[in-house]
């Protein structure tokens, strides 16, 4: 799967790209045969308040057919707020099989 990999407020590296990458095939095995239409990635390092220190924030736009899974993670560590935009586009996949699995049964 083709990523459209952005970076805002950070230097995108090889080892970020490689990590988004990872994770981002990972969900292939969800996806199984729905066909991915587009998918783009961002990471952007932001600055919090006065005490919060460095905040990153992660987030995909997953566009299949008929439908478009949009996440968005915040977290105080890059690698974690990626971990959980994968984990929870990984439930709305499954969910999103689910449906149409139960639109073909006729519930």
């Amino acid at each position: 799967m083709t990523i459209n990999l952005r970076a805002t407020n950070l230097e995108l590296t090889a080892a970020i790209t490689e990590y988004v990458q990872t994770k981002v095939d990972m969900l292939e095995k969800y996806l199984g045969d729905i066909q991915v239409i587009n998918c783009d990635f961002e990471v952007e390092k932001a600055v919090g308040g006065q005490n919060k220190g460095e905040i990153f924030r992660a987030e995909i736009n997953l566009q299949i057919p008929r439908e478009l899974l949009r996440v968005e993670k915040t977290e105080s560590d890059l690698h974690k707020a990626i971990d959980k935009v994968k984990d929870h586009v990984e439930a709305m996949i499954i969910s999103y099989k689910e449906k149409l699995r139960d639109k073909k049964r006729g519930k």
